[in-house]
């Protein structure tokens, strides 16, 4: 089926209201699951991977700062989604970019990692350059790297197979952001072990999709539309038992 951008964007934000999450974090997810969506880089396919761990977490746990100094930072996203933790750490990395000229954020225990991506693409909006790398626990196992030159919406994406990774590598349940005012990072791979370059996006490509997809409307699969609409169903049984108890006339008759 063919939907707009203004409507995976709506669908989601309800449906991570129906998953607990607060009203602003639900439209900072569900933008970023609908930019990813909208550049053919299958956001709504990551979130159905993810999302039988979105509906166990607790809403309430939120992202902690292990370790902090003027260059470097890192987090605990507690198993969590990136929808719960990105904003925080791409925020993060920003603020000391802007102050130091370069700095490094790594998010620990995180799932959903392709997911940040929408979030990057906001930071380099404002004039920063962008890099963030991650593995995928898998053999080979995958590294994903993502770079984004300032002031551009769209990045260069490469993912690379490694082989014979050393031991120490794992667990691979992380993301490492890297964020620089004067130089370009995009993505490159230079290891002593072996490795392959299994799949490439360029800027290019990234921004005809785009074009397409405001255009022409955008491909879903409607077994994950209907997903998401019965999780959004959540927010409209609780905004009813809600209205059916606060039901009446007030102290007025004009109320």
């Amino acid at each position: 089926m063919i939907v707009s951008y203004n409507e995976i964007q709506n669908l989601c934000r309800k449906a991570f209201c129906g998953a607990g999450f607060e009203l602003g974090d639900a439209e900072d997810a569900a933008e970023m699951v609908a930019w990813m969506q909208c550049h053919g880089l299958g956001g709504l396919a990551a979130l159905h991977r993810g999302l039988n761990f979105l509906l166990e977490e607790e809403p309430d746990r939120l992202p902690e700062i292990v370790y902090k100094d003027s260059d470097l930072a890192i987090l605990d996203g507690h198993g969590q989604s990136v929808l719960r933790c990105g904003s925080l750490a791409a925020e993060l990395c920003f603020a000391k970019a802007r102050a130091r000229g370069l700095a490094v954020v790594k998010i620990r225990r995180c799932h959903n990692r392709q997911l940040i991506m929408g979030y990057l693409a906001r930071i380099a909006s404002r004039g920063m350059n962008v890099t963030a790398f991650w593995r995928n626990a898998q053999y080979p196992l995958n590294e994903q790297v993502v770079g984004f030159r300032a002031g551009k919406s769209v990045p260069e994406i490469r993912v690379y197979a490694v082989h014979d990774v050393p031991e120490e590598n794992a667990p691979n349940d992380g993301i490492t952001l890297i964020m620089a005012n004067h130089v370009d990072l995009l993505p490159s791979m230079r290891s002593d072990y072996q490795y392959e370059l299994l799949a490439s996006h360029n800027e290019s490509s990234l921004s005809a999709f785009e074009d397409d997809a405001f255009a022409q409307g955008i491909e879903v699969d409607e077994s994950r539309w209907g997903e998401l609409k019965r999780l959004a169903s959540r927010v409209l049984v609780e905004a009813t038992e809600a209205s059916r108890h606060g039901a009446g006339a007030g102290q007025r008759d004009d109320d």
